[in-house]
């Protein structure tokens, strides 16, 4: 503990038992490392999150909300669901109308999604939830049978991407926690960043060694300056891509924060946009508080919307939070509350000023979307439409 103190300084001590489930974490990484000699940070970065049973997300303790590490917009307010679900009832027909959601979180998208759909009465066939981790599953289950018992029997849980989709694929904060490959330059030279073991009480450090197949393809075609470290997103590529080949008609949502390639590699931002959130204080050390917090990374959405066209499918848009949220009504739904009740008025009205504010999540935050058989254009791209960035 006194060396993650004097790394991390001001970040809560974790408690008796958390250290006892880091520690577990770090045997089994460190046994990788043994045999492997190298851990390549994307694999790294799998274990952290996604080792079954200890991984951030694979274990039990509470990652979203006000009692966990940071909050997404479907906890801020019901508002972005049902501003959502205007979008979702747009793109559905009576032939594709099935909705799965990516890791669906605590729930509350997926509850808000079905409760506006009802109010509109476009309810989809069904409602299928991927998560991989089963305590988030018992969670998203509870809640929806506590808030809309009456659907319930409309939502199911899978643990791959089904082979064939006619309807809405949404993937809402999901694709800046798919692990990603770290590379730096050095000279004409690519290294790819790894972890191996450490010493004087680290239990990991930083290693490099040279790029090679697809890792350094990808990184030569930025051109990136000298001594430059980022990320490179090869499985979230990969992710979108076996989605465009299940997809046969409908639509990919995206919303989550990043940037297009050449803001995203921009020369100043040197040293990549590898974040880690812990009991809601955001830090740069991956490598500490192992399987006790979040990793995540920005979005290249340019990468993404190459993969997409790759898989057969286009590009249906590509905006700001503020502006999609805004085009599908967001603001009429809050119109729609009565300003008497203060204590739901005021609430959302905070909400909906985080959601949209320019210096919240309204700017960093973007949707893209791609779609297979769909010809019309998109009601969250009216206006604000950014494609053309990309």
């Amino acid at each position: 503990m006194s060396t993650l103190h004097q790394r991390l300084p001001d970040l809560p001590a974790p408690d008796a038992s958390q250290r006892a489930h880091m520690a577990r974490l770090e045997a089994l990484i460190a046994g990788e490392i043994e045999r492997e000699r190298f851990l390549p940070f994307q694999r790294f970065m799998q274990l952290a999150l996604y080792a079954p049973g200890l991984g951030y997300y694979a274990a039990g303790a509470t990652k979203l909300g006000a009692a966990g590490d940071f909050v997404t917009a479907p906890e801020l307010s019901p508002l972005f669901g049902a501003a959502l679900a205007r979008q979702v009832a747009a793109i559905m027909t009576a032939e594709c109308n099935t909705v799965v959601e990516l890791g669906a979180g605590s729930g509350r998208l997926a509850a808000g999604l079905l409760a506006e759909l009802a109010r509109l009465d476009r309810l989809p066939g069904r409602y299928c939830i991927i998560e991989l981790s089963a305590d988030l599953r018992a969670r998203q289950q509870a809640l929806l049978r506590h808030a809309l018992p009456t659907l319930c029997e409309r939502v199911q849980w899978l643990e791959r991407m089904p082979d064939a989709i006619r309807g809405i694929v949404l993937a809402n904060e999901v694709l800046d926690a798919v692990p990603v490959a770290l590379v730096r330059t050095a000279g004409a030279d690519v290294l790819e960043l790894g972890v191996v073991a450490g010493c004087g009480g680290d239990a990991f450090a930083w290693s490099a060694r040279p790029a090679r197949g697809e890792l350094a393809a990808a990184a030569r075609e930025l051109d990136l300056p000298d001594g430059y470290t980022t990320e490179i997103h090869l499985l979230a590529r990969a992710l979108v891509r076996t989605i465009g080949a299940a997809l046969s008609h409908g639509a990919l949502l995206v919303i989550d924060y990043g940037f297009p390639r050449r803001e995203y590699y921009h020369p100043q931002r040197a040293g990549g946009t590898l974040m880690c959130h812990y009991r809601h204080h955001s830090h740069a050390d991956p490598l500490a508080l192992v399987g006790l917090q979040d990793i995540t990374s920005h979005l290249d959405f340019s990468a993404l919307a190459q993969a997409a066209l790759d898989s057969g499918m286009t590009l249906l848009g590509y905006a700001t939070q503020a502006h999609f949220l805004i085009n599908c009504g967001l603001l009429e739904l809050l119109a729609a509350l009565d300003p008497n009740d203060v204590h739901r008025y005021a609430p959302a009205c905070a909400a909906v000023q985080t959601l949209v504010g320019p210096a919240e999540m309204g700017e960093l935050f973007k949707v893209i979307a791609f779609g297979r058989g769909i010809d019309r254009p998109l009601l969250g791209f009216r206006s604000g439409n950014r494609a053309g960035m990309l």
